[in-house]
């Protein structure tokens, strides 16, 4: 079980470097998603439109973001550089974090998903 139920909770739980990546990742999602709606889910801030668009969460050594298998295997050729593997992404926090792809990521699974 968790000790948070809301992104607000999962991200203040964080240093504040984090904090700011995880709020600028929520804000990019929103913003790309706009009729998503935000839960918590497999422990992971989500959003949700009749089905998870995208799911993200902060590790030791990178930020874990989670666009379903499909969302990985579209953008295969822009993810050259990052390790992934089904439904996964993992972007180095000692690397600039490519919030414009994951706009573009974000946007493809509100478009491919159930409305």
């Amino acid at each position: 079980m968790t000790d948070y139920n809301t992104i607000d909770e999962y991200i203040a739980r964080f240093p504040d470097d984090i904090q700011s990546i995880l709020r600028k990742i929520r804000q990019t999602v929103r913003e790309n998603a706009p009729d998503a709606a935000e839960k918590i889910s497999y422990g992971m801030p989500t959003f949700w439109r009749g089905e998870n668009l995208v799911h993200f969460s902060a590790m030791k050594n990178h930020i874990g973001f989670y666009p379903t298998p499909d969302g990985v295997t579209a953008f295969t050729d822009r993810l050259i550089g990052y390790k992934t593997s089904k439904g996964t992404i993992q972007f180095p926090l000692n690397k600039p974090i490519p919030y414009d792809l994951i706009a573009e990521i974000t946007r493809f699974r509100a478009a491919s998903a159930q409305k």
